[in-house]
């Protein structure tokens, strides 16, 4: 991902940082009066992390989930609201480094060739080009185009299509010369759009529309932001990231293949019609509201689509019901919901530029596959290869042991296949599609008169860590 593009550099220590708005200054004052010393630092994650564990406690004593309340606890702790959290622990730092907001005089600025600033001059020089764009001055008249009418007394109509938008028309008009070059300018614009060009946007790559070539500027930094964030995200979304991965992966230990069968034509009903929906509804009120069908309104069906995998599995798994049909019905359903919508979501970014094949098609076609493959060695290859082959392989040693050394060994297998699935399906799409799958390895591994040995080994090592990053 992002292979070939250019990527921004990262952040300087010197550039602006975002600070919680009502805390900082007291928590400076008194970091002032201790020294430079972390420790104000560490109370406030540790304050944090106690009201998030609090917040568990009143749920559970009160009866309801606890997701609400951690949401809830979290909002107000954090760096938007009380800041007790600090930003640098919250925040992505291109977030917080790398500044976006354009000047407001960018236009005459881009006109004069002037900087915009350190972060816009980076995007200036790598990822959106002038050439590409009519340039516009201060006074709001097309250089380009200025120049083309003093010359012939017309502007044709390539000229035409290469204003923004109906503000960038009527600066236009304000500055020509004469009703009739602003007549013809107007015929020439009406004539291309009713050729069917749209000479409003220029489309550069990953899937975007852009205005002008401010608008470029301002959206492909900000489209950078978030592609660095998600590459290097901070230190608290990268914690539950990993703690939705463990959970998710523990959760194909509990699939059922027997009930499956049972329940698997009716998930698959329910996946393709908890994906056609919203996406059908979502896209219909976003164009009832005067939005385009392409891409705004269809970009929010898109967004409707995919059902929280982690949430369902909290919640199931809180009501100790994951292990009954409709738990089982509700799983499987929700992952073959978020699969469609990954095809949805790389159909969506193909509508606005080149099809990509291997994404849309592809990519999800070798997932099946492969997952079926999965399917077939959970039930076939690894409870021969890790009981009969692997285990009794592993040499005893004397004295008592708290964990057994064969429980170490299919601890240390389950961590290799967790990698090895995730890492593959990365590639096709989603790493927590591999994260299942390599739960569901492990659901037939238990010998006879051991049922629930194999998912109590992966439990005693992890549930306490678990629960604490998906938090």
């Amino acid at each position: 991902q992002g292979a070939g593009r250019p990527i921004l550099p990262p952040p300087s220590s010197t550039a602006p940082a975002v600070q919680p708005e009502l805390c900082a200054g007291v928590f400076r004052r008194f970091a002032a009066m201790g020294g430079a010393s972390s420790y104000l630092a560490m109370l406030s994650i540790f304050c944090f992390l106690f009201c998030g564990w609090l917040a568990t406690k009143v749920s559970k004593a009160a009866g309801v989930s606890s997701i609400v309340l951690e949401i809830t606890v979290g909002v107000i702790l954090g760096p938007a609201v009380l800041g007790v959290m600090s930003p640098a622990y919250a925040e992505c730092q291109y977030r917080r480094h790398i500044d976006c907001e354009p000047p407001a005089d960018i236009e005459r600025l881009i006109a004069e060739g002037k900087s915009l600033g350190e972060d816009l001059d980076k995007i200036a020089g790598s990822l959106c080009h002038k050439e590409n764009y009519h340039i516009v001055d201060y006074t709001g008249v097309d250089l380009g185009a200025a120049s083309s009418a003093t010359e012939d007394g017309h502007i044709d109509e390539a000229d035409a299509t290469g204003f923004a938008d109906s503000d960038e028309l009527d600066d236009i008009k304000k500055a020509a010369v004469g009703s009739a070059l602003v007549e013809e300018f107007a015929a020439a614009t009406t004539a291309t759009a009713a050729a069917g060009h749209n000479g409003t946007t220029r489309r550069l790559s990953g899937g975007s529309t852009y205005h002008s070539y401010s608008d470029c500027l301002v959206k492909t930094c900000v489209s950078e932001v978030a592609h660095e964030c998600g590459l290097t995200p901070d230190f608290f979304t990268m914690i539950g990231h990993t703690g939705v991965a463990l959970m998710i992966f523990e959760s194909g230990m509990h699939f059922d293949f027997e009930k499956a069968q049972v329940v698997g034509p009716k998930a698959f009903a329910v996946a393709v019609v908890g994906t056609i929906l919203p996406l059908v509804s979502g896209s219909i009120l976003m164009v009832i509201y005067g939005y385009p069908l392409l891409p705004d309104a269809l970009a929010m069906g898109t967004a409707l689509a995919p059902t929280s995998v982690g949430i369902a599995l909290r919640l199931l798994g809180e009501a100790g019901v994951l292990q009954q049909d409709f738990g089982q019905a509700i799983i499987t359903a929700a992952f073959v919901d978020d699969i469609l919508s990954l095809v949805l979501f790389n159909v969506l970014f193909s509508l606005t530029g080149d099809f990509n094949v291997m994404a849309t098609v592809v990519n999800p076609i070798i997932g099946i596959i492969f997952m079926g493959i999965a399917m077939v060695g959970a039930v076939k290859f690894w409870p021969k290869a890790i009981n009969e082959w692997i285990l009794p392989r592993i040499p005893q040693r004397p004295g008592d042991r708290k964990v057994a050394i064969e429980d170490e060994a299919l601890f240390l297998i389950m961590m290799l296949v967790l990698v090895a699935y995730s890492t593959i399906t990365h590639f096709l799409g989603t790493h927590l599609w591999g994260c299942f799958i390599a739960g569901m390895s492990f659901a037939c591994i238990d010998k006879e008169g051991h049922k629930g040995h194999t998912h109590h080994v992966w439990v005693r090592q992890t549930k306490q860590i678990t629960s604490w990053m998906i938090r």
